[in-house]
């Protein structure tokens, strides 16, 4: 808590479905009165180096499930910088990890990595 209270950013990857029970019960250990919003691709973290021009992702497991792409922001105030930025029913971590197997199109796991560069410039500037 007071990582993310003294400027700290938080990037939560990997997990679907039933695991949203668990994470959420985690965070409101953290952060009991965070509000956690959906984000649009025209939120600043989608634009700070690379242009995301869409957020229709798959889950890498399971292309029934479309991904979310979520955030807490300071003082749950949406006009201030996020503090966490939740990748839910999406694995951004394993397009990178197994970009150069061929397991994924080279346009997903090419956007993997400018979210990747995304979260990280901003987790740094914000």
């Amino acid at each position: 808590r007071q990582y993310l209270r003294k400027g700290g950013f938080l990037i939560v990857d990997d997990f679907m479905r039933g695991e949203w029970v668990n994470f959420e019960a985690q965070i409101r250990r953290v952060l009991p009165q965070a509000r956690i919003d959906r984000l649009a691709v025209s939120h600043p973290i989608f634009d700070v180096f690379f242009r995301i021009p869409s957020l229709d992702m798959k889950y890498p497991h399971n292309a029934n499930l479309a991904a979310e792409f979520l955030g807490i922001h300071e003082d749950n105030d949406p006009a201030k910088p996020l503090m966490v930025v939740i990748n839910y029913n999406n694995d951004i971590g394993d397009y990178m990890e197994w970009s150069g197997a061929g397991w994924w199109p080279v346009n997903i796991t090419n956007d993997a990595y400018k979210l990747a560069v995304n979260y990280i410039i901003y987790g740094m500037t914000r």
